[in-house]
């Protein structure tokens, strides 16, 4: 009898390590579902915007200009940021505020992204906080999933002219 109801535990508790670590990599390598919160990505995805994440490009190294993509915070570790990849390492990027008269521009360093939320005057951004290491990009941003009115692929960035080709 206790033979049984140990091994019965022990089976039960091997299965559940088992779908554990299938449930970890699922998410960890190929993507999940992210609430978006804060106005700084508005007017591609807003506030409470429930969207899908892909991992995949993270780890091949596919990440492009334009792409939306869900970072580790450079300010705060514990939280995520939402924001769109305007440059890649070695690209020119324009690291002044739309508001500046004098426009400045610099390079993105080698391991590096330069992202900027679709709301320029409303984000914290890499214009705040420099370069983000690419090794706190946690996925790319593929679909919205909610509301079920906008649900499908994301629109182009409407600020397209912040994308330098020098």
């Amino acid at each position: 009898m206790l033979r049984d109801v140990m091994g019965k535990t022990f089976r039960l508790l091997g299965y559940t390590i088992q779908y554990g670590c299938i449930a970890h990599c699922a998410f960890e390598y190929l993507g999940g579902i992210v609430v978006c919160s804060g106005p700084s990505m508005e007017p591609t995805i807003q506030n409470s915007d429930i969207v899908f994440s892909e991992n995949l490009s993270r780890h091949f190294y596919c990440i492009q200009k334009g792409d939306i993509v869900i970072a580790k915070s450079p300010n705060d570790p514990k939280s995520n940021i939402c924001k769109r990849v305007i440059g890649l390492e070695g690209d020119k990027v324009c690291i002044s505020s739309p508001s500046d008269f004098r426009k400045s521009h610099s390079y993105v360093p080698k391991g590096h992204v330069w992202l900027e939320g679709d709301n320029l005057r409303n984000s914290t951004d890499s214009r705040c906080y420099g370069p983000v290491p690419y090794g706190l990009i946690r996925g790319r941003i593929c679909f919205k999933i909610w509301p079920p009115n906008d649900f499908g692929f994301l629109r182009a960035s409407p600020n397209g002219h912040r994308f330098l080709d020098d």
